[in-house]
């Protein structure tokens, strides 16, 4: 890509609702490896842009070209049939469906469109279409979200390259972290990253998404409920979270019906994908704040009855330099940061 030029570095930055987290890969001959990373909590909407700057500042990142991520309900993800079109007149085709599935004046919205490649029939299942028809991925986004994205990115001095989608990065976080291990199977997984405000959900087959979709009960439910069950102040409770002690059965119990409601929303992208594509989930893999808590992994595994557990996106990834490995080796919280500097693999 031109846009880059020579650059080798990159930097991706997840501005959430609770917290900023970079991560800044370095291209080094073939390979990637982790030069900076870091994360900061985001005290107000008001002080975004300073706790971005000293994330940045404590990470010692000084790479400025980013690319960073959007999400909530101004984004819409949906997997659209169309006619057989050639790639180069599918975004102008996609314009004209776009109406019939996105709940905005499609003048409102930015648009892209992706042909959603199955593979050979009978190799990875085939998603139900009628014949001459082809399966798009639309993602349509507010064009005000995009312009408040970008303006909050170019006030703290970053230049931002490609806005992306959470649910997205996540997915290219699990294939980088496959990659780098040498996975390169075709199992059927999904991924679950629980933020904040929203949990995401992707159902990968090997290194490949085949679903997308966020959910709005996540950590702050489960931080409500654990203080509702204490009487605690919320702030309280996200530091009993990180040291349960003796509180850790109690906490758990306190929980488990939130935990429950995400498991319910989680089946139901089960069951699509296993009615679209006739093929089983196999494996949970949990990521973001929440799966720290101790036993989690072990709640989703009765509630799904599939193996769960947390997986850490920097696996596999060589960490260098004191500032990239300040966070002791609790990265579960990191995967969407670093599947948006993964987009270094693609220039």
């Amino acid at each position: 890509m031109a846009l880059f030029g020579r650059r080798k570095t990159l930097l991706g930055l997840d501005v959430g609702s609770a917290a900023v987290k970079v991560v800044e890969l370095t291209r080094s001959g073939q390979g990637l490896f982790i030069s900076g990373m870091g994360s900061g909590p985001i005290e107000s909407a008001e002080t975004i842009g300073d706790t971005v700057q000293k994330v940045l500042k404590d990470s010692g990142i000084k790479t400025r070209r980013c690319v960073s991520s959007v999400s909530g309900r101004s984004v819409i993800i949906r997997q659209v049939p169309m006619a057989q079109v050639p790639d180069a007149d599918l975004r102008q085709a996609i314009e004209y469906e776009a109406d019939k599935y996105i709940p905005f004046d499609v003048n409102e919205v930015q648009l892209d469109a992706q042909r959603m490649d199955f593979g050979p029939a009978g190799e990875s299942g085939q998603a139900t279409a009628t014949a001459g028809q082809i399966k798009v991925l639309l993602v349509a986004v507010k064009r005000t979200l995009i312009e408040e994205h970008i303006a909050l990115l170019q006030s703290v001095g970053l230049s931002p390259a490609i806005v992306d989608v959470d649910v997205f990065a996540l997915g290219n976080a699990f294939e980088l972290r496959n990659l780098s291990l040498g996975i390169n199977d075709a199992e059927v997984r999904t991924l679950v990253d629980i933020g904040a405000s929203k949990t995401n959900i992707n159902i990968m087959r090997g290194n490949h998404s085949y679903f997308q979709r966020e959910i709005y009960v996540a950590g702050n439910d489960v931080t409500d409920a654990i203080a509702k069950r204490f009487g605690e102040d919320p702030k309280d409770v996200e530091r009993m979270k990180k040291d349960p002690g003796g509180a850790l059965e109690s906490m758990q119990d306190a929980m488990l019906p939130i935990l429950e409601d995400i498991g319910n929303e989680i089946r139901l992208s089960f069951d699509y994908f296993e009615n679209q594509y006739d093929q089983q989930v196999k494996e949970v893999y949990l990521s973001g704040g929440t799966g720290y808590f101790p036993g989690v992994d072990t709640m989703f595994t009765q509630i799904f009855n599939l193996p769960t557990k947390v997986w850490d996106p920097t696996e596999g990834l060589e960490i260098r330099g004191g500032h990239a490995s300040g966070l002791g080796g609790a990265n579960s919280d990191m995967a969407i940061a670093l599947g948006l500097a993964s987009r270094l693999r693609n220039f």
